[in-house]
């Protein structure tokens, strides 16, 4: 009976550390510096992964750029949205095509590469400088529908017209 226990524990444990992994993609040992961090001080050849909201995207020669609001990551590296703390703007840019159509402003993106450099670019008339990133990988993330729960004051049982309504 101990053993039977112990396996199960075993693999209950198994399962739920399955839950808080990364994806495959986006595995792996990263400099723990945020976009804000790194276009104040010169964190060039830092291995990062990144993630946010994209603002912009644009198809160049032979790349796409994305211009990026940054966040901190979940558990899996996906960007999380708790409250309006942003981690500054950033620019990835990875070789080959990839769709505007797909990669609309506002979708969840992740990026892990090594920053190449700084960009300035205008916000507004602000000048802002960009870290830009030489991303090796970008993971979009399937769109999440969020579900507003309706809060009933009372319980079926005790509301003041009866269990019945």
């Amino acid at each position: 009976m101990p053993k039977i226990r112990l396996a199960l524990l075993a693999c209950a444990a198994l399962l739920l550390s399955a839950c808080a992994t990364y994806p495959v993609p986006l595995q792996g040992q990263y400099t723990g510096i945020t976009p804000h961090e790194a276009a104040a001080r010169d964190a060039t050849g830092a291995l990062v992964r990144w993630g946010g909201r994209v603002v912009s995207v644009e198809p160049q020669q032979n790349r796409t750029c994305f211009e990026m609001i940054s966040t901190r990551l979940d558990s899996q590296g996906r960007p999380y949205w708790a409250s309006d703390e942003v981690g500054g703007r950033f620019i990835a840019c990875r070789q080959g095509f990839y769709d505007p159509a797909l990669f609309q402003a506002d979708r969840e993106v992740t990026f892990t590469g090594r920053i190449a450099g700084y960009e300035t670019r205008k916000i507004g008339g602000y000048d802002y400088r960009f870290p830009r990133l030489d991303a090796e990988v970008v993971y979009l993330w399937p769109v999440q529908e969020r579900v507003n729960v309706v809060h009933r004051p009372y319980p079926y049982w005790g509301a003041p017209w009866g269990w019945w309504y």
